[in-house]
Formats: structure tokens, C-alpha cells, sequence
């Protein structure tokens, strides 16, 4: 089985191009949507974090913006934010692989947006990066609830350069020249490691 990395920065179109491939019959594993599971509160992640940062929890729930505010504005409340929430992720990771292999799959993909930042890139046969011109991905998370010029560039500073993320790649989804384009390059990707 070949696990394909998938990862790109904020606003670049992964979760699109993740959606591409499902359509197309691929199994993925969305680190985001299980960081999201995990902070619920039936989340394994919940406790953990309600007792770390009893300051996030309005109504029973993890006030994510909260939690982000506090986790982006100092280095250290992020590691131990990480250190709570990256070892579940990761174990909700190697279970889906090893269903997926039991399953017999020729090809899946671990969607994880800071894949290079975390090494993840060690666990993947093949990465492919998803990217856009600066200006596409600018409206794109300026156009989000709650986005500000502020955040965003929080944000990015947190991530990988594009341009850095495009020279390690295996593969280069481009996400700026319509859904067309971006699906043929998809199908290509698949037909290349099926």
C-alpha cells in the first residue's frame, strides 16, 4: 500500500483536493477532522485539554478561537496544546492505515496540513503540495469568518513557506486555475500510483 502525504498551506485548497480524491475512490485520513472529533467534548482530547487550559471551555465545550488565540500567541502554550493532541492524532492515524492495509488498498492519503513541519513526511511513500498564487489564497482566508490580516499572517508564520513545501513535493497540485484542472492533475496522481 502506498500512503500519499497530502499537505499545503492555509487557504491553498486541500481540502478540496482531499475531497478530489475521495470521489475518485481513494481512502483519506483528515488530521484536521480528527483534531476536530478529538475536541469534543466525548473527545479523548477533551480532559486533557479542559484541564491544561480551563480558561478555553465556554458552555461544556472547547472554545476553539479561544484556544487558538492563547496557543498562537506563545510558543510554549503551543507545544504542550501539540504534545496533547499529537500523539491521539497520530494514533487515530495508524489505526486507519492498518484498516486500509487489511482492506487491501492499493493507494491512501494522510491530509495533514503541517505534514513537513511535524516530519510527517517520513511516514508518506510520495507528498503532494497543493498550491495557488498568493493572491488566490489571500481572498481565500480573508474571505473566512472571523479572518483577519492579523491571523492570517499568525498563521503563516507557523507554516512552511509554499515555495519550500513545492521544492520537497513528489507531486504539485496547482488549485488556482479552476476545479477542472486541479481534478485532471488528481487523476493523474492516482492513475501514476495505482
Amino acid at each position: 500500500m502506498k500512503i500519499l502525504g497530502l499537505t499545503g498551506s492555509i487557504g491553498m485548497g486541500k481540502s478540496t483536493a482531499a475531497g478530489m480524491f475521495r470521489y475518485l475512490g481513494v481512502p483519506v485520513h483528515d488530521a484536521d477532522a480528527t483534531t476536530h472529533e478529538l475536541m469534543a467534548p466525548d473527545g479523548l482530547a477533551f480532559d486533557p485539554i479542559a484541564r491544561a487550559f480551563p480558561d478555553v471551555i465556554c458552555d461544556g465545550r472547547i472554545d476553539r478561537q479561544a484556544l487558538g488565540r492563547v496557543a498562537f500567541a506563545d510558543r510554549a502554550v503551543l507545544k504542550k496544546l501539540e504534545t496533547i493532541l499529537h500523539p491521539l492524532v497520530r494514533d487515530t492515524e495508524n489505526k486507519f492505515l492498518a484498516n486500509q492495509r487489511r482492506l487491501g488498498r492499493k493507494l491512501v492519503v494522510l491530509d495533514i496540513p503541517l505534514l513537513y513541519e511535524t516530519n510527517g513526511e517520513t511516514r508518506c511513500d510520495h507528498v503532494a503540495v497543493v498550491s495557488a498564487p498568493g493572491f488566490i489564497q489571500r481572498q481565500r482566508v480573508l474571505s473566512r469568518e472571523g479572518m483577519t490580516d492579523e491571523k492570517f499572517s499568525a498563521i503563516l508564520s507557523k507554516q512552511m513557506p509554499d515555495i519550500e513545501k513545492r521544492k520537497r513535493a513528489d507531486f504539485i497540485i496547482p488549485t488556482g486555475l479552476g476545479r477542472a484542472v486541479t481534478f485532471q492533475y488528481i487523476q493523474g496522481i492516482v492513475d501514476q500510483l495505482t
